[in-house]
């Protein structure tokens, strides 16, 4: 999967992953990785999801990456948001959007996420991951796994996952399934299953699916 495919599904409108309102899932969890009020949230291929809306209602600075610039100018327009620009000093196709709801911070830092580094980021105190790991296929999700854990120095995570059979259709949203949430990230994290439910893909509505909430704490702060 490349960035031309992105690209060219932010062009083209068929965006379907994207939803109107905060994510259910985001509202009912989020609140497990017991983050206090000004902490740091980052949202790895955060498009123009209000969920950071959301997060920045409750008190929240987020930090979100997104590989498509379009869906960050898309937005900030769409959220009536005035925001800053500037270029990333050593990568001239990375840009760091700017802007404020309230007293909390929204930044969007638009290319390459695989070649940011922590100090980019600067610190980060927990991760909103629902469209990231299902958005990769299989062989690029160990590569993706510990670059969020580089970024962001593991911090606690909050990950939605779904499981299906891969064969029936070939995403994305692809299927992660629990042995692989454990092979990416139970060396350095204790890992709990908050959810196991089944529900059907918006994108094949025939297709019945299993939806996980996992929630990840460092080894290193327990």
């Amino acid at each position: 999967m490349n960035p031309e495919f992105w690209q060219s599904r932010w062009q083209s409108g068929r965006i379907g992953f994207n939803q109107d309102a905060a994510n259910s899932l985001l509202t009912a969890y989020f609140s497990a990785l017991k983050l206090g009020v000004g902490s740091r949230v980052f949202v790895p291929f955060c498009g123009k999801s209000v969920d950071m809306i959301w997060l920045a209602n409750q008190g929240y600075h987020v930090v979100g990456a997104e590989l498509v610039e379009e869906a960050a100018l898309a937005f900030f327009k769409e959220n009536d948001l005035d925001f800053t620009v500037m270029p990333h000093l050593n990568h001239a196709g990375i840009r760091f959007y700017h802007s404020k709801l309230n007293k909390q911070t929204i930044t969007i830092i638009t290319g390459d996420m695989f070649a940011l580094t922590a100090k980019d980021l600067g610190e980060i105190d927990g991760v909103y991951d629902r469209a990231a790991l299902i958005a990769m296929p299989k062989e690029m999700r160990a590569t993706y796994s510990a670059q969020v854990q580089a970024l962001c120095q593991t911090a606690p995570q909050l990950i939605i996952t779904i499981n299906y059979d891969q064969s029936a259709w070939q995403g994305p949203p692809f299927s992660v399934t629990p042995n692989q949430v454990l092979d990416y990230y139970q060396d350095r994290y204790v890992i709990t299953q908050l959810l196991n439910t089944t529900s059907v893909l918006n994108a094949a509505p025939t297709l019945s699916v299993t939806e996980q909430v996992w929630l990840l704490i460092p080894k290193s702060k327990l």
